[in-house]
């Protein structure tokens, strides 16, 4: 899955109030970066089967949502146009999806991959963008169709999704003083030092996500985080704290369209906060 590049990291200090027992870290690749699962207060012998499982689960998490995988759920659904019965984490994604989308005035909005792919490989952009849409989505209990031409991309939550998963297990499994890193950070209940773009902060109980515009550029101009009608991306970089991951993804791409009103107001209805640093330099905070 092509991600967007995280600037996202554990500082050297990272484990606080950590005792004298090293912190079992499991590290590994998927869904396009590098991923780390940091347990403390555990044996790793005894966390073996756990961490075994949060591995599965983000292999599942992965065949799910990956674009590249011819394999996956995803590529199904842009292929064919429909899922029905569709796998409950899609569909829960989805709903999150719904919900980011309205709380930003539609800024998030999964179906600009089309428009991704015009760009990428100088094909026409605005045949591409008349495709787009997300009120051409249909969502029901048991599955979702998409109107001809379209296609979804939930490379801006999905990342976010399957770290609150894989915290929900480690809680469930007696591992709530945990960081799970996926390129989104989440941490269910345990205080960790984290170094974002604007510097380090306590991440207690919540999740961290940044998205950076041009990490990847697309076109001349042009960097990965797209608007849906044509917007520009207006921050060098965006970090949102919010209460799980989901959010803190889909809301840190949103905002890189967003102006300082609409970023207060998303912020607001997401209960989240951000960080936004224009590209001078200055930088707001909102929440």
């Amino acid at each position: 899955m092509i991600t967007r590049r995280r600037m996202l990291a554990i500082s050297a200090a990272a484990v606080l109030g950590g005792g004298a027992s090293a912190p079992v870290i499991w590290r590994g690749r998927a869904m396009g970066s590098d991923v780390a699962i940091t347990l403390r207060h555990a044996d790793a012998g005894a966390a073996r089967a756990t961490l075994d499982r949060a591995r599965d689960l983000i292999g599942r998490m992965e065949r799910l949502f990956s674009l590249h995988d011819p394999r996956s759920t995803l590529t199904a659904l842009n292929r064919d146009g429909t899922l029905d019965p569709a796998p409950r984490a899609m569909l829960d994604l989805l709903a999150e999806a719904d919900r980011v989308h309205r709380a930003t005035g539609g800024l998030f909005d999964p179906t600009v991959q089309p428009l991704w792919h015009a760009l990428a490989i100088g094909d026409d952009a605005a045949a591409a963008r008349a495709a787009l849409g997300w009120d051409r989505v249909r969502r029901t209990a048991r599955g979702v169709t998409l109107a001809p031409g379209m296609a979804l991309t939930l490379n801006g939550i999905a990342q976010g999704f399957a770290a609150d998963r894989v915290a929900d297990l480690l809680v469930a499994e007696g591992y709530g003083d945990c960081l799970v890193d996926l390129g989104e950070l989440r941490s269910p209940r345990a205080i960790f030092r984290v170094q974002a773009p604007h510097g380090a902060l306590d991440l207690a109980a919540g999740a961290l996500a940044t998205s950076m515009p041009g990490a990847l550029i697309l076109a001349p101009g042009q960097g990965h985080i797209l608007g849906p009608s044509g917007q520009a991306t207006l921050w060098r970089s965006v970090t949102v704290l919010a209460p799980y991951a989901t959010v803190a993804d889909g809301l840190s791409t949103a905002l890189c369209l967003a102006d300082l009103r609409a970023a207060r107001a998303a912020t607001q209805a997401l209960q989240a906060t951000a960080w936004l640093t224009a590209p001078d330099g200055s930088l707001h905070c909102l929440g």
